[in-house]
């Protein structure tokens, strides 16, 4: 029986060197001996067309930590903004959001899902 071809994953992982839920996305793959693309978005903020893609996957509500810090200390529990301004924010702290944003194949996940990251892997 011939053995069967697995094309090649590789994984995007959008987060921040200081999230320990980045690190694990991180090494989740690396032990699985899967290539990673890692984006620090403390250096390069997410192109506006890849959080379009997490954002009507998942919607604001999936997107945004409303309980850590940088949400409460940039006083977005009290404050309506439009999305484009959310965006921008977004931009400057991507700390609003749920780390890791992670992309594998046509597969997304939010934040430390292993679930979906296993998903990403029967793909």
């Amino acid at each position: 029986m011939a053995a069967k071809t697995q094309t090649t994953l590789q994984v995007q992982i959008f987060g921040v060197k200081s999230s320990s839920a980045t690190r694990a996305a991180e090494r989740f793959f690396k032990e699985r001996r899967i290539t990673i693309q890692m984006v620090d978005l403390n250096r390069k903020p997410m192109a506006p067309g890849e959080i379009k893609r997490f954002l009507d996957r998942f919607g604001w509500d999936a997107l945004l930590d409303r309980d850590g810090a940088p949400y409460v200390d940039a006083g977005l529990k009290y404050m309506r903004l439009a999305d484009p301004e959310l965006l921008v924010r977004i931009e400057r702290e991507p700390k609003l959001l749920r780390l890791p944003l992670v992309r594998g194949g046509k597969v997304l996940a939010v934040g430390h899902d292993e679930e979906a990251w296993k998903a990403m892997l029967s793909t």
